[in-house]
């Protein structure tokens, strides 16, 4: 969107309105996969039907299925892989197709023959995981931005790629291998963000806790967060996406000595049985998971932890599952999600002839929620009383009559609500609570996953 703004494009947020539409995909599971491709169906009919006069389709998706795209969706006019995405401009029409080579390409004619779209799929040949070139491209801070989210929070992407064989994965094929931005780019980003009036940002890759080893740098996201602490006007910093063994004892440190780094870890552990771990080639199992929990714990007192599973991988036994089960009950995390295995062609486990059925991995998927309900339910009711620090993001979806806003327990878009029906109409300033900013808060009820609070 920066690129485009700079280029002289006017951004809309509605499809109607639009001159030029880009869906940007997903790839990473079939249920991701498919809203991708159904986004991609539904956007063109605003182009045989309405006023859009050209339809690019950018992100994971064309990394994977980029001839298919263009053989099976004729109203494509351009795809945009995740390495090109300095390509948009001539994508979408703005800037004239250099003579030489593009690393995108530009759909100048439709392709003869019958294009089949049933239930919204397109026909594909069998994907062995290979990508012509694995993508290179990493932003930096002075790539041109327009922020998605609200005025007053942000997300920074550090690193991009990854380097972990995870047998249920394809990201590395989607996006490169690991590569970290430098360390000065980040910190510019954030006191740029920081001058415009966000007060939050989220550093976000497919492994933050990896930041920096392509550089020789030990503890580097340790460092970053240091240094980010020091940005003026930052109030809340967090993290995403730390891989179990990576969390450090100088990390756990760092995030307990400052007041603005959030006491939050996102660390999804996938499993807890070590014989499905080892086949999903990560490690690990629920004794040393435990243990470093309890670490966690010590170092960080009151610290929110958040982890993901995925049940169902192929071969996953009644008594593996049972094992993952009940580590959940033991490990108490404040928040869980649970996916079913996704099956991806080009992932080392989509030739494991040992698979389950959809039923039977969403049978587990809801015993295991289930399970995790209980917790959050327990967790959410001990906290009434308590009284927290909230960032109001203003009124709720839910109804009128309430506002709505998270603390420092809660990141953004993935976590539960604070839900707000008691606050003062005029506050020590003489005006109005306002979205976007902070306030102190008093929990007086609490539902399965959501909390309801004053404004005090």
């Amino acid at each position: 969107m920066g690129l485009l703004a700079q280029g002289g494009a006017e951004l809309t947020t509605a499809a109607e309105d639009a001159d030029v539409i880009v869906v940007n995909t997903c790839s990473f599971i079939g249920s991701a996969q498919q809203e991708s491709v159904d986004t991609i169906l539904e956007m063109a009919r605003h182009k045989t039907g309405g006023r859009a006069k050209r339809l690019v389709v950018a992100g994971c998706l064309v990394e994977r299925f980029r001839d298919e795209i263009r053989k099976n969706i004729p109203e494509v006019d351009a795809v945009v892989g995740t390495g090109e995405l300095e390509g948009i401009l001539t994508a979408v029409g703005i800037a004239a197709p250099p003579q030489t080579d593009s690393p995108f390409k530009i759909l100048t004619s439709r392709p003869e023959g019958d294009h089949r779209r049933e239930h919204g799929r397109f026909e594909r040949n069998a994907w062995d995981g290979a990508v012509a070139d694995l993508p290179n491209y990493l932003y930096d801070d002075r790539t041109p931005r327009v922020l998605a989210t609200p005025g007053y929070s942000a997300y920074i992407k550090i690193a991009e790629g990854c380097d972990h064989p995870c047998t249920f994965c394809i990201i590395p094929q989607l996006r490169g291998q690991f590569r970290s931005r430098r360390f000065e780019s980040v910190i510019a980003e954030a006191e740029r963000l920081a001058q415009s009036g966000v007060r939050e940002i989220t550093l976000i890759g497919q492994d933050t806790t990896c930041y920096g080893e392509d550089f020789g740098l030990k503890d580097g996201l340790a460092l970053l967060l240091e240094k980010l602490a020091g940005v003026e006007g930052l109030r809340w910093i967090r993290f995403l996406y730390a891989y179990p063994n990576k969390i450090t004892g100088r990390l756990l440190d760092t995030i307990a000595a400052h007041e603005n780094i959030c006491s939050y870890i996102d660390v999804p552990l996938q499993h807890a049985s070590a014989g499905v771990l080892k086949r999903m080639k990560r490690g690990g199992g629920s004794d040393l998971f435990l243990r470093s929990i309890e670490k966690m714990r010590s170092a960080i007192p009151g610290v929110t932890l958040r982890t993901s599973f995925i049940v169902g991988f192929p071969g996953e036994t009644e008594k593996e599952f049972e094992e993952l089960r009940g580590f959940v009950e033991e490990a108490a995390f404040d928040w869980m999600g649970a996916f079913g295995y996704s099956d991806q062609e080009g992932a080392a486990a989509f030739s494991d002839g040992k698979k389950l059925s959809a039923r039977e991995i969403e049978r587990r998927r809801k015993s295991l929620m289930s399970a995790q309900k209980k917790i959050s339910r327990a967790k959410k009711k001990a906290l009434i009383g308590q009284e927290f620090d909230l960032l109001l993001e203003g009124a709720s979806s839910e109804s009128d009559l309430l506002l709505e806003g998270r603390t420092a327990m809660h990141a953004p878009e993935i976590d539960g609500k604070v839900f707000i029906n008691d606050y003062p109409e005029i506050d020590s300033d003489g005006a109005a609570p306002r979205e976007g900013e902070f306030y102190r808060c008093r929990i007086t009820a609490a539902h399965d996953y959501d909390l309801v609070a004053e404004i005090i």
